[in-house]
């Protein structure tokens, strides 16, 4: 075939395939992005997805320097960044889990959206710290990066990943701030908001306790 004529086309395949994969795979980032969505505005989960998206360029910078390679094999550097992703899981899930529900105050949902910012920062910082993404980006850049691999592909293997978690996250923001969910979400918001922060409380707590192996 005239596309396999090209260069590095199957490499490119097959990273589009394993980004796809790694963006709808259920986790942290999923979770953040639907509690935006559903808590606060459809606005709040957009901002939190572009956060997620820029933040994987964080792990292509570090990964096109070599430095994923020290991180993963460094118990320090990689329990710094499991302890402080582990402890923001937490906190977010813990305020999730105690807030006092949309339903019970007399404001309407406006006054209470997150900024463009905080909602940014959050799909930012949970993607940035969460230490199964630096793993994730050394496998990858192991299996496919060599020394020989010229920058330009290095930069397009980042924008594929970098887009495919952008046009996930856009589509749950979109599904669950949808009129209709987020009025059968309303009528059980109080159960919906215990079970979101458990969630990534638990999250958390897995984080915690995982490997670098």
């Amino acid at each position: 075939m005239i596309f396999e004529s090209i260069p590095y086309f199957q490499e490119i395949i097959t990273l589009s395939i394993i980004a796809v994969l790694m963006a709808i795979s259920p986790g942290a980032d999923f979770v953040m992005v639907t509690r935006n969505s559903i808590f606060y505005s459809r606005k709040a989960g957009l901002y939190s997805a572009i956060g997620i998206s820029i933040a994987i360029w964080v792990h292509v910078a570090y990964s096109i320097a070599g430095l994923a390679l020290i991180i993963s094999n460094s118990i320090i550097l990689f329990s710094i960044i499991k302890y402080l992703g582990a402890a923001y899981l937490i906190y977010i899930g813990w305020k999730t889990f105690t807030s006092k529900s949309l339903a019970d105050v007399n404001e309407s949902k406006s006054d209470i959206d997150l900024s463009r910012w905080n909602a940014f920062k959050i799909g930012f910082i949970t993607n940035v710290l969460n230490p199964k993404t630096t793993i994730f980006f050394l496998s990858i850049f192991t299996q496919l990066v060599t020394v020989n691999t010229p920058l330009w592909l290095q930069i397009v293997y980042g924008t594929i990943i970098s887009f495919a978690h952008l046009i996930w996250f856009i589509s749950v923001s979109f599904l669950f701030s949808h009129p209709m969910l987020l009025r059968k979400f309303t009528q059980y918001k109080k159960v919906v908001e215990r079970v979101v922060g458990s969630v990534l409380i638990a999250f958390g707590l897995k984080v915690a306790v995982s490997t670098n192996n």
